[in-house]
């Protein structure tokens, strides 16, 4: 199902529809809310699931909310998976993949943040095509990831989120080559994970920093998807109201404060929002700042956009102040002066950003000063790829953001 906007036919205030399709993925069922958990078993019979692996990492696989997923899953359980790496390492994908086929999974359950569920997505993709998909994953088929292909049984993907990464609306999933340190993608639309559990009593154990980091990587989404040349007013509505969720709700999710529990369900909601749409409109530069600082020097994805989003913001002001009219409408930013209000837009994002106890600059996360122009021509190639930025993106510009990131 898709719903295409016509520029010639479609306007808003100041700003012109894009002339793009929107692609539904295979998403069945979102489930939120507390105690939500416990419909798992029931989502997995109704799908035909008999043998569901569980794929988590090692800390959540030594928690005792795992227990509270594996219980919901009852008789459908056929085992846990413990050893995803952050990153996405290949040995990992390829030992879940190694465990799924001993296990005999028809399901995949990811457990967690963003790792396990590309994980799930990049293991199911090897499952589905009988190869190595960590071998082959290349740059990220935006076209290719709505169009089923190959042969294989069919694998059913649920996630279970932890954080508020969002990965879990996309179908198509990164994985780390360790020997280059290089990530790349695997798409397929046969990857998007079918029902989505956000339980917000399952996420009361997440560090702050690490809820804080991913609350941010939302933001970004939210966003980037705005500004991006493939905007589309579906979108822009999404984003505009997960960026007023995030700003409003992710400061009372940390801290001790009696709300809490209800305030990480509506950030949840606003990761929701932030990517529904996110192979439709495709992210920006900052997310390929991200894509490459990430695996290259260990920094998790949320945190890099704790650290890119502002100076790509003040970017864009230049090349696309107009397009940051419901980012600025959203942030409570008047929108006289475009480019002003867009420069004023990041201004605001860098000051809540500052206001958490997070990692601002590459300096902070532990980046040599030496080292971050190494991967500026990886980062301007994804842009290029990616084909968001209406005018070519130089490898010197992405140094200078590197440059203003470092600080």
């Amino acid at each position: 199902m898709t719903a295409t906007f016509n520029a010639a036919a479609t306007k808003t205030v100041g700003v012109n529809a894009t002339n793009f399709e929107f692609t539904f993925t295979r998403l069945e069922r979102i489930a939120f809310g507390p105690s939500k958990i416990t419909t798992l078993g029931a989502e997995l019979e109704r799908m035909g699931a008999t043998r569901a692996l569980v794929a988590t990492g090692k800390t959540l696989g030594a928690s005792p909310l795992l227990e509270r997923v594996t219980a919901a899953m009852g008789p459908h359980c056929a085992g846990v998976f413990a050893g995803v790496g952050q990153h996405v390492p290949a040995s990992s994908v390829r030992a879940l993949v190694a465990e799924a086929e001993r296990v005999g999974a028809d399901a995949l359950v990811a457990f967690g943040g963003g790792s396990p569920i590309d994980a799930c997505k990049v293991a199911a993709a090897s499952l589905l095509n009988r190869r190595d998909m960590t071998l082959v994953a290349g740059e990220c088929d935006f076209d290719g990831a709505s169009r089923a292909g190959g042969a294989g049984r069919e694998i059913r993907l649920v996630a279970v989120p932890t954080t508020l990464s969002a990965g879990e609306f996309t179908p198509g999933g990164g994985v780390t080559d360790e020997a280059t340190r290089v990530k790349r993608i695997v798409a397929d639309a046969r990857l998007q994970h079918r029902i989505v559990i956000y339980d917000p009593e399952l996420c009361l154990n997440t560090p702050d920093w690490l809820w804080v980091a991913t609350g941010m990587r939302a933001l970004d989404h939210a966003i980037e998807g705005i500004y991006s040349t493939r905007a589309q007013p579906f979108t822009d509505t999404l984003g505009a109201e997960a960026i007023r969720l995030m700003m409003a709700h992710l400061p009372g999710s940390v801290g001790g404060g009696s709300d809490r529990l209800a305030e990480r369900g509506w950030c949840q909601i606003a990761a929701w929002h932030s990517y529904f749409g996110g192979f439709s409109a495709r992210m920006g530069v900052s997310h390929a700042l991200g894509h490459k600082i990430g695996p290259h020097w260990d920094v998790p994805h949320g945190v890099t956009s704790c650290i890119t989003l502002p100076h790509v913001m003040r970017f864009m002001a230049d090349v696309a102040p107009q397009r940051f009219r419901r980012i600025a409408e959203a942030l409570d930013v008047p929108f006289d002066d475009p480019r002003a209000a867009a420069l004023a837009s990041a201004d605001k994002v860098a000051a809540f950003i500052a206001g958490f106890d997070v990692p601002h600059s590459l300096k902070a996360a532990g980046v040599e000063r030496a080292e971050i122009h190494d991967i500026a021509e990886a980062v301007a190639d994804e842009v290029a790829h990616a084909k968001i930025v209406e005018r070519p993106v130089t490898v010197n510009e992405i140094k200078g953001l590197l440059d203003a990131a470092y600080e």
